[in-house]
C-alpha cells in the first residue's frame, strides 16, 4: 500500500494554501478543510486495501495519517485561538497568550513520558501504541474526542497527532507573545513593496536557483516559504510554482534563461563603468 503519492500531493497543495491565503484564519479555515478531505481519503484507503503486516500498519498510524493530522489540530488550534483573541489591550492580549502556553505546558507534564518516547526516537511500545489490536487494552489520552472509530484509530496515534502540533503551536503563541509589548506603540508605515517586472517563470527560476544555492538550507526553509519571504518584498503573487519548475527542467537550449539575463546584465553595466 503505497501511499507517500498521495502525501506528497498533500503537502503540496498544504503548502499552497500557506502561501496564498491573504490572512491567518483564511489559511486555517482552508488547512482544515484540506486535512479533513484527506483523512477521508485515508479512511476509505485502508478500507479497501488491507495491511500486509504490523510494520505496514504501524507506519500508517504513526506516519502516514500524520501527515493530516498534525496540522488539522495545528490549524483548528490557531483558529480557534486567533477567534477569541482579545481586540484590544495589550496586557489582556498578553495574559491570553501565556494562559494559552501554559496549558500546553500542563499538556506536555502530563504526557511526559510519551514526550520522551517520540523525542528518543523509540519504537519497543509501537505495536502497542499504533497498531488496532490494543485500542481497548490502552486508554485513549484525549479529552478532545471522546469516539474514534476503531478501523481508523490506535491508543495513541491521537496523542502523537496533538503531541507534535502542540510543539509547533508553542513556537506560534512564543512569536505571538513577542509581537506584543505592554505599551501601545505606534504603528511603523508598511515598507513599500517593489514591482516585480519580470514573468512568473523568472520568479520560480530565481527562487529555485537562491535555494539550491544554500538559503534553503541555512534557514530550513521550503521553496513555498522562500518564495513567500519574497513577496514581502516584491509585490507579486507566483502561480503554479511546481507545475512551472518542470516545465523550466524540461526547455530544450538554456535552463537558467533569467539566470543568464541577470549575468548577462551585470557583466554589461560593469565593462560600461570601466570604460
Amino acid at each position: 500500500m503505497d501511499l507517500m503519492p498521495l502525501c506528497d500531493n498533500f503537502d503540496r497543495e498544504l503548502e499552497d494554501i500557506e502561501i496564498s491565503a491573504s490572512g491567518i484564519l483564511e489559511r486555517s479555515t482552508m488547512a482544515i478543510h484540506l486535512c479533513r478531505d484527506f483523512l477521508q481519503s485515508l479512511k476509505l484507503n485502508i478500507q479497501k486495501n488491507k495491511f500486509n503486516n504490523k510494520i505496514e500498519e504501524i507506519n500508517f498510524f504513526k506516519n502516514i495519517k500524520q501527515t493530516p493530522l498534525i496540522p488539522l489540530i495545528y490549524y483548528s488550534e490557531i483558529r480557534s485561538f486567533e477567534i477569541q483573541f482579545p481586540k484590544g489591550n495589550i496586557e489582556c492580549q498578553r495574559k491570553y497568550v501565556k494562559k494559552k502556553i501554559n496549558k500546553l505546558n500542563r499538556f506536555f507534564i502530563c504526557h511526559l513520558d510519551f514526550g520522551q518516547y517520540i523525542d528518543l526516537n523509540h519504537t519497543h511500545f509501537d505495536v502497542q501504541y499504533y497498531t488496532r489490536d490494543f485500542l481497548e487494552t490502552y486508554p485513549i489520552y484525549s479529552s478532545k474526542f471522546y469516539f474514534q472509530d476503531p478501523d481508523f484509530s490506535t491508543s495513541r496515534d491521537m496523542l502523537l497527532g496533538k503531541y507534535k502540533a502542540y510543539t509547533k503551536l508553542i513556537t506560534y503563541l512564543n512569536n505571538r507573545l513577542y509581537s506584543l509589548t505592554s505599551s501601545p506603540v505606534a504603528t511603523e508605515p508598511s515598507i513599500e513593496k517593489l514591482i516585480w517586472p519580470f514573468t512568473n517563470t523568472d520568479w520560480v527560476e530565481l527562487v529555485y536557483a537562491l535555494s539550491t544555492a544554500g538559503i534553503a538550507q541555512k534557514n530550513n526553509l521550503s521553496i513555498k516559504k522562500i518564495s513567500r519571504r519574497m513577496g514581502d518584498i516584491f509585490d507579486f503573487t507566483p502561480k503554479d510554482i511546481y507545475k512551472t519548475y518542470k516545465n523550466i527542467k524540461n526547455r530544450k537550449n538554456s535552463k537558467t534563461i533569467f539566470l543568464d539575463m541577470l549575468n548577462s546584465s551585470l557583466l554589461s553595466e560593469i565593462y560600461r563603468s570601466e570604460e
